[in-house]
């Protein structure tokens, strides 16, 4: 598929099914690997990433069998020996295009004694893995690999036990926090990360429902700081995957730029840690209606609630590093909306877009402006000034998901057709996201 081809609706109405939240399925994949047993992932993710994950799960000794799939969705039921009796892969472990699968896999790895190799596509051996190789390699594991293995392929070698790091992340990041906390199951003794801002949770909710004592603290200075004991054992357990706020973004997006629209998204996580782009988009006056379902799993589940998103007059707003690195997924699809408000919105320190699938920053901005939006880019720094009539053009996505999702958004408001190039990335995390699109279009 070259390009595809999205013209403006008269109207947006329906409930478009949501994939299962994928940063919760790799997590809940890799913990299921370290527990020795049966463990059920109900209503998983299956975009490309989680398959990587499971196909990683997979090559290091455990059965990975996928069950019922509906709606882009599946269960998997996954019998594992346990974290000490994994096997030693015989291949390339290949984690696809999904940092989240390359760096929680070397935290996982970093805390067994056996040797992998972690690899992925073009733009994976383009990330870097730095942040995550220096506090596991302070904590005892081996790592070698590219410029001083900050580039894939990178290859690991554990051991057990690990020793406990007391660490400091320099920027926020979930994915890095979480690989030090992997490690720390197989570390003798405490293991401490503190983070400016706190980031996603969900690696510490999901360890406590398997078990695992996991404390966190906010400190004097407001940092957030997170500490579990090893050596610690996972227990297996049954999970139900919530659908994701961040594939939920771009219908609540659409929904508040469409001059006519209601759009109904069931049973998304509103965990504090996630729900950012729901409480920034009402500040920015998105009509947002929160109904609330009960929470599964008890205190260390994910809330979860429906979302009705109407159609809403936005006005600007401005965004500092902490709801940046909050909603840091989130922040292409919120570009759009600020594209649509009323007044100029600045998004300050947004550098970490630069390291994602693609330098997002420079492909919002590219794309943006294509349709007629005005972006300024100083740094990392973006300034969008809101209010403009957006023209159909084309688009070039970077093959990344989330610029191809919300181009195709755009068009469903712009003058004329929009191009987006290269749509098939969608399928990195939301495989039915083109189906859904048609099917609101009322």
């Amino acid at each position: 598929m070259d390009g595809l081809v999205v013209r403006p609706a008269a109207r947006l109405r329906g409930r478009p099914a949501l994939p299962g939240d994928k940063s919760i399925s790799h997590r809940a994949l890799l913990l299921a690997l370290l527990a020795e047993g049966e463990s059920r992932i109900v209503a998983a993710g299956d975009g490309e990433d989680v398959r990587s994950t499971a196909g990683v799960v997979r090559a290091l000794g455990a059965t990975v069998e996928r069950l019922a799939e509906r709606d882009g969705r599946v269960d998997y039921r996954v019998v594992s020996p346990g974290g000490g009796a994994l096997a030693e892969p015989e291949a390339i472990l290949d984690c696809g295009n999904s940092g989240t699968t390359t760096r929680l896999a070397a935290g996982l790895l970093a805390g067994l004694p056996l040797f992998a190799v972690l690899d992925g596509d073009g733009s994976l051996r383009r990330r870097p893995m730095g942040r995550v190789v220096e506090p596991l390699r302070a904590m005892g594991a081996s790592f070698s690999g590219r410029r001083s293995a900050t580039l894939l392929p990178l290859a690991v070698t554990g051991r057990a036990p690990l020793e406990p790091i007391d660490y400091a992340t320099p920027v926020p990041s979930a994915q890095v926090k979480s690989a030090i906390l992997l490690a720390g199951l197989a570390a003798d003794g405490a293991t401490r990360v503190v983070e400016a801002v706190a980031t996603r949770d969900h690696t510490e909710r999901m360890l406590r429902a398997r078990g695992v004592t996991v404390r966190e603290a906010t400190l004097e200075d407001g940092r957030h700081e997170v500490r579990l004991t090893g050596p610690a054992v996972v227990r297996a357990i049954d999970e139900t995957v919530p659908a994701d706020p961040s594939g939920a973004a771009f219908w609540l997006v659409a929904g508040a730029i469409h001059p006519d629209a209601e759009l109904t998204l069931e049973g998304v996580s509103t965990n504090p840690t996630r729900r950012a782009i729901i409480d920034i988009l009402r500040r920015m006056g998105a009509d947002i209606e929160e109904r609330e379902r009960p929470t599964p799993g008890g205190a260390d589940g994910e809330p979860l609630a429906d979302l009705v998103v109407r159609s809403s007059r936005l006005r600007a707003t401005d965004l500092g590093t902490a709801e940046v690195a909050a909603a840091i997924d989130e922040i292409p699809a919120l570009c759009l909306a600020a594209a649509a408000a009323e007044g100029t919105t600045r998004i300050r320190g947004a550098g970490e877009l630069r390291h994602k699938e693609s330098d997002r920053i420079a492909g919002i901005a590219d794309g943006l402006a294509a349709l007629g939006a005005r972006v300024r880019v100083t740094g990392d720094d973006i300034e969008i000034e809101g209010g403009r009539r957006l023209t159909g053009a084309v688009t070039e996505t970077l093959d990344d998901h989330r610029l191809a999702m919300t181009f195709a958004i755009a068009g469903l408001i712009a003058e004329g057709e929009t191009t987006v190039l290269r749509p098939e990335s969608a399928a990195i995390s939301y495989p039915g996201f083109f189906r859904e699109l048609e099917g609101v279009r009322a």
